[in-house]
């Protein structure tokens, strides 16, 4: 028997992921994503609905613009992508680890109702099909 297989996205989600709001300073996100040692973040609104993410590749854009025009900081909301897929909490492991294999996203918001309830990345998953493998330097 497979003991990935009956394995959730809750079970192995980020439950209290760093999130941010479209108002939120961009160079403050940043050096959250730095100081936290994650690349990326949801946004949300005031009822937590996702409604964008937060990346390292995003700050990037916004630094290569900033070095173009000469400005200098500015919101998430301005930079954020906006087109963001999510997963949801009761999708199985095997689903989430496909998606992984199938895009070159390195994380997903996991969202209920639309509400951001956890972040899973690349790693949350290499990590459960560790431990249920029982494979040496889990966890």
């Amino acid at each position: 028997m497979n003991p990935v297989k009956g394995m959730r996205v809750r079970d192995i989600m980020v439950t209290k992921p760093v999130v941010f709001t479209s108002d939120t300073d961009l160079l403050d996100a940043v050096s959250t994503l730095v100081d936290r040692h994650i690349t990326g973040a949801p946004v949300v609104d005031a009822r937590g609905n996702l409604v964008g993410l937060l990346t390292e590749r995003d700050f990037l854009r916004a630094a290569l613009v900033a070095g173009y025009h000469g400005e200098r900081g500015g919101c998430v909301g301005d930079y954020m992508s906006r087109d963001v897929e999510a997963v949801n909490a009761d999708d199985s492991l095997l689903d989430v680890a496909t998606r992984f294999i199938e895009t070159k996203r390195r994380r997903y918001p996991v969202i209920e109702d639309n509400r951001v309830v956890g972040v899973v990345v690349r790693r949350d998953v290499l990590r459960a099909v560790m431990r249920a493998f029982d494979l040496r330097g889990a966890g």
